[in-house]
């Protein structure tokens, strides 16, 4: 098999929660039916849109897609915002949303997230991959809890994860994702391994890219934006209740000229028009 030239990241789909990602109506195990709210439907447009641009993008060559974690909101710190708590239909919605773009991927990869939110060790996100027909790592589980992975001919390696440290503060948002590169670099300096070319977080639901020049053209750590809007808990960040929400993918890519590079695809909502 020939090596892999894009490989797409999307990660935070919280599906199952009133501001996640959610088709335009799902079955619920009662028999009911739950209709996306007016917010789903755009976040489902965009989409929508991130996939189209993806298309764009590689035309319309071959890639692989990693889920970075958290594909389930789950029933968390007494939260009332779920659609349901009833897991089995926040995993059928999960399944809704990714099974059609697992179809479009060569190869699907899960990274696991939260237990908080997808349950301890991960078991429904486990539970979600297997039944996605994820690439299981080398003892079996179809959700991993990291994935390393080359890109192109030119063999750039890659490091997904979910979790990274946050911060209250936009002034520091780039202090852990940088970390994140140079401590990739102190633990393979301290056994002689290759560092990574491309580190690949999630978690915090905000996209941001750091970049330093490296042998290899570049070192990149990257973090992925999410697909859940605002819920309670954010309005207690102090970064978080003044900034809007971010959607969408990342996207490496090794072009036909050679040249890689590492591509963030973002959309926020417009700010709240002000009250006379």
């Amino acid at each position: 098999m020939s090596p892999i030239k894009n490989i797409v990241v999307i990660s935070d789909t919280h599906c199952g929660c009133q501001t996640g990602l959610c088709p335009s109506s799902v079955t619920l195990d009662d028999g009911g039916t739950y209709h996306a709210s007016k917010f789903q439907q755009s976040v489902w447009n965009w989409w929508e849109e991130f996939w189209d641009w993806v298309k764009t993008i590689t035309k319309n060559a071959p890639f692989d897609l990693v889920m970075n974690g958290d594909a389930l909101d789950g029933n968390h710190h007494q939260a009332t915002s779920q659609i349901t708590h009833n897991l089995k239909d926040q995993l059928n919605i999960a399944y809704a949303v990714l099974a059609p773009v697992v179809k479009k991927a060569r190869k699907y990869y899960h990274i696991r997230g939260t237990e908080a939110h997808v349950g301890p060790s991960a078991h429904l996100e486990e539970t979600l991959a297997q039944r996605l027909n994820a690439i299981p790592n080398e003892i079996g589980q179809h959700a991993r809890y990291d994935l390393w992975k080359y890109l192109g001919d030119k063999k750039i390696l890659c490091h997904f994860a979910h979790h990274i440290g946050t911060t209250g503060s936009q002034a520091y948002e780039s202090t852990a994702v940088f970390k994140e590169l140079v401590e990739a670099y102190v633990e393979a300096g301290r056994w002689d391994n290759r560092p990574p070319d491309v580190v690949v977080r999630s978690h915090r639901h905000r996209a941001i890219m750091v970049e330093a020049p490296s042998s290899n053209a570049a070192g990149i750590s990257v973090v992925t934006p999410a697909w859940q809007g605002k819920t309670p808990f954010v309005w207690k960040i102090p970064g978080g209740r003044q900034s809007q929400p971010q959607f969408g993918g990342v996207l490496l890519r090794e072009a036909p000229d050679g040249v890689w590079y590492v591509r963030p695809w973002v959309k926020s909502l417009s700010r709240p028009e002000p009250e006379e």
